[in-house]
């Protein structure tokens, strides 16, 4: 790989003849890279430069780049027949050349021009080491000899004591491309030694093939008129386990069918050959089981009868060959192509030819057949706290308690991943399938013992029946699957039948997100502004943004029933985006001290963007970074991956307001306060209703809301506050905040400016 030593074998001359294809391959681009480079020096260097030093320092490089292509041609001249490894030298000594005319070039220029010039100097020097890289990568010792004058040259742009840092990491970046550039010659010596050596190998192979072809595989036989075996020849007789002479006038099916001679009860190929052999035809490719020793294997074989000069049968002469391994791979492949091979239950595409059969057993006649499809609880959680090993160890438990179950005519398998199906031909009524389902239930929740590991999980059922719920199965498929998808939405560990009203409630959804995906591209969505004022002054001190939906057909459309489609179908994320994106210009409208309040989902905060993306609307609207407050609920610290924590941590930093939304109404802990810093702690309407109404627990919620947000230096909101008794209650707590439609309702954008500079009465009261 370097040059220093002679090639000792074909494998080397052949790794040496790819060295060089790989460096032609590239050539151009150095060659281009080095001209451009010339040029740059000359277009920003020379009015603080010598022209002289300049012109001779040219006169180097571009001799330096002729003697390369020099060195090259004649070595490409002579189709690279006959290379050695002064070759490699002679391209090493074009590499020299040109790395010490760019040593040279940085010693002319390093401290004739200003500070911009030197970061051009270096940016140009840094792209032509890379270019350099990657042009020698594949001859390791002409990119040696090329980067270390570069190297040696760096020292003369970052000279000053001053600038050793400067000096020492473009001494490192240098040194990283060397290194890059070894490893890669490295990985390319060996990868193209490993290739000769399989091309030697194949040879080798290619050599052995003929012989035995030469020597056949195959064996011939021949039977006379009566179909006994005659002139048996020695290799099928070895196949056969027998002597030539034992073969010598044995019935050829009697002699194939073994010990089943006796018993009468042959193979379907043993008969077919029969019948061939009686009706005096031609056959081929024929394939049967033979028995060998007290083993069966598989043969295949052809065959043609022959008849004398005078047209008189004289038997058949075929030839023979041992497929027992091709046989044996075939039934395997036919194995994974029906069955799961963790598990070993029929896979989905067997269970859907069962079903299909099913169907059409049953015809239209009631009752029909069923279909049940099970999903577990909590499988995701443990296969990725445990590793897949458990899951996998879990999902082959899990299959041998389902079979458990299915004792009868069902017919049970796994459609992938966590989900699992059981095929009944002949349900004999709901009532049966709801006990075949609860016993499943009861089976697979269970307690799991797998590796000293106590393991607990659930499973979810939906059940669809011919012909009610479904005349074929892709209707019972999918009625199935919603009734599963209703047993999920009830919490799960149950079973739920399909019910009419599950397809007409998929079908709603199905229609309002393809609505809300329009609604996006037609931009059909606006955004109101609902006011958020003092608690004691009632001046009004932010807005909160919330997204509206208006559909030119279906009207207004409440954001409790889009807002979960969006969710599910990831469309929330590019919604929360345009939210954010208008919330942010329409805010830069209103006084310094007014907050705008945009909701985040958790999808938005994991998403990898998401801190650019807020970053990209602070940056386009102009918005003070103060002025933007987003509020998260308690759902998004649920994931045991802290991604978000350090999103929040970022935004933070960016000066970014937090607000933590309905505190209290669902995995409340006081952790999430202490590992963020909230600017401000909403309290839920619920709390507030119940606290007007003398609630007990709703004022003590309440009270101590707002003194640990007191402690902790956070404001506390009070929303949903309607009346003039809810407001002085939450006055009389403590709540610094107030957010209802008492003070008013989300407004449009318009109307939100019209509230200043001058603040309406009821505002202000």
């Amino acid at each position: 790989m370097m040059g220093l030593g002679d090639i000792a074998d074909d494998a080397q001359h052949r790794v040496l003849e790819a060295q060089f294809r790989a460096a032609d391959s590239v050539a151009l681009l150095r060659h281009v890279m080095n001209l451009l480079g010339l040029i740059f020096v000359w277009q920003v260097f020379a009015h603080c430069c010598s022209p002289i030093l300049l012109g001779g320092w040219s006169i180097a490089l571009i001799g330096s780049m002729v003697m390369g292509l020099w060195l090259d041609r004649s070595r490409r001249r002579a189709d690279n027949v006959g290379l050695a490894a002064r070759d490699l030298r002679r391209h090493g000594i074009g590499a020299l050349a040109l790395g010490l005319s760019w040593a040279a070039c940085m010693m002319i220029v390093a401290h004739a021009g200003e500070t911009e010039e030197m970061v051009a100097l270096w940016t140009l020097v840094s792209c032509i080491m890379v270019c350099g890289a990657i042009s020698y990568a594949a001859t390791p010792l002409a990119a040696i000899v090329f980067l270390l004058p570069c190297i040696a040259g760096l020292c003369a742009m970052f000279g000053d004591g001053l600038q050793m840092p400067l000096h020492a990491l473009a001494t490192s970046y240098a040194l990283s491309l060397l290194a890059g550039c070894l490893i890669y010659a490295r990985t390319f010596a060996r990868q193209h030694s490993s290739t000769a050596e399989l091309a030697e190998k194949t040879e080798v192979v290619s050599l052995l093939l003929r012989e035995y072809e030469e020597g056949g595989s195959d064996w011939l036989w021949q039977t006379d008129a009566m179909r006994r075996i005659n002139g048996a020849s020695r290799r099928f007789a070895e196949t056969m386990g027998l002597t030539p002479d034992q073969l010598e006038g044995a019935p050829l099916v009697q002699i194939l069918a073994g010990s089943a001679w006796e018993s009468g009860r042959f193979a379907a190929g043993l008969h077919s050959l029969a019948d061939h052999l009686k009706r005096r035809e031609s056959f081929s490719n024929l394939v049967l089981p033979v028995g060998v020793s007290g083993k069966t294997r598989w043969w295949e074989l052809s065959a043609s009868p022959r008849y004398d000069d005078n047209g008189v049968f004289q038997g058949f002469r075929g030839v023979a060959s041992d497929v027992t391994v091709q046989r044996e791979s075939a039934d395997k492949i036919a194995q994974l192509a029906r069955f799961d091979p963790l598990t070993g239950l029929p896979n989905r595409s067997h269970l859907r030819e069962v079903l299909d059969q099913a169907v059409a057993a049953a015809g239209g006649r009631k009752p029909g057949c069923a279909f049940l499809m099970v999903d577990l609880d909590r499988f995701k959680s443990i296969n990725d706290t445990l590793g897949h090993q458990i899951g996998d160890k879990l999902l082959s438990e899990v299959a041998r308690r389902l079979r458990r179950a299915c004792r009868g005519q069902e017919f049970c398998g796994r459609i992938g991943g966590d989900e699992f199906a059981v095929v009944i031909p002949a349900a004999p009524d709901g009532h049966a399938i709801a006990q075949l389902a609860d016993t499943i239930i009861a089976l697979l929740s269970a307690t799991y013992q797998i590796d000293g590991h106590s393991l607990y999980i659930g499973a979810s059922i939906g059940s669809a029946q011919s012909p009610t719920d479904g005349r074929d199965s892709e209707a019972l498929i999918r009625s199935a699957d919603l009734a599963l998808y209703r047993a999920k939405d009830d919490g799960g560990g149950v079973h739920r039948a399909y019910e009419p009203q599950l397809h007409a409630k998929a079908e709603e959804r199905r229609l309002l997100e393809l609505a809300l995906r329009e609604a996006l591209e037609k931009e059909q969505m606006h955004v109101l502004y609902q006011p958020v004022v003092e608690a004691d002054s009632g001046r009004v001190v932010g807005f909160e943004a919330l997204a509206r939906w208006t559909h030119p057909e279906m009207g207004p459309i409440s954001p409790a029933k889009f807002v979960p489609v969006a969710e599910e179908a990831r469309l929330i994320a590019p919604i929360g985006e345009w939210v954010l994106r208008t919330a942010c210009a329409q805010a830069v409208h209103w006084p310094d001290d007014v907050r705008v309040a945009v909701n985040v989902s958790a999808e938005q905060l994991t998403h990898p963007s998401f801190v650019a993306t807020v970053v990209s609307a602070l940056a386009q609207s102009g918005l003070d970074a103060r002025r933007l407050e987003l509020e998260v609920t308690e759902s998004v610290f649920m994931s045991e991956d802290a991604g978000a924590l350090r999103v929040l941590d970022q935004l933070l930093g960016l000066g970014i307001q937090l607000s933590l939304d309905d505190f209290g109404t669902g995995y409340s802990s006081l952790g999430y306060l202490s590992r963020t810093r909230f600017t401000t702690i909403k309290i839920d309407r619920s709390f507030v209703v119940g606290a007007s109404k003398g609630v007990a627990e709703s004022l003590a919620i309440i009270r101590a809301v707002v003194t640990l947000a007191e402690s902790l230096g956070m404001a506390t909101t009070a929303e949903g506050v309607e009346n003039d008794t809810e407001l002085a209650m939450v006055r009389a707590l403590g709540c610094k905040k107030v957010q209802g439609y008492y003070f008013g309702r989300p407004m449009s954008a318009q109307d939100a400016d019209a509230l200043f500079p001058m603040v309406p009465e009821r505002l202000i009261a």
